[in-house]
């Protein structure tokens, strides 16, 4: 479901034959993530690039993974999100509360 890939120190997290995130596969999603932070200073990015469709569990997961970050002295950061799902995010003012980036590179760069 999920896959990952490290660059430099960063991982970088894509959902993999998934389009759409919602409840269905929210749960163990999150748990995947959460674990990336049990280690302090974690640098992860979550590429949204296949994604069309998030749900408000989904959303909620990413508020949650914020959280588990900041709480690790973690870094989360999104990128590749899509036209549609980036109007939710500005619908719920969540494009305020993330660091979102047009393309995995910047995302990258912004970490230097």
């Amino acid at each position: 479901m999920l896959k990952t890939e490290t660059i430099q120190d960063i991982i970088v997290v894509r959902f993999d034959n998934v389009n759409r995130f919602n409840a269905l596969i929210a749960e163990p999603v999150k748990e995947q993530l959460k674990e990336y932070f049990n280690k302090p200073k974690t640098k992860l990015i979550l590429n949204l690039d296949s994604i069309d469709f998030v749900d408000s569990t989904g959303f909620g997961v990413f508020l949650s993974i914020m959280k588990t970050a900041n709480n690790n002295y973690g870094f989360f950061k999104i990128c590749n999100i899509n036209t549609e799902v980036m109007e939710l995010f500005k619908l719920l003012q969540l494009h305020n509360v993330f660091e979102i980036y047009s393309s995995l590179e910047d995302c990258v760069e912004s970490f230097q």
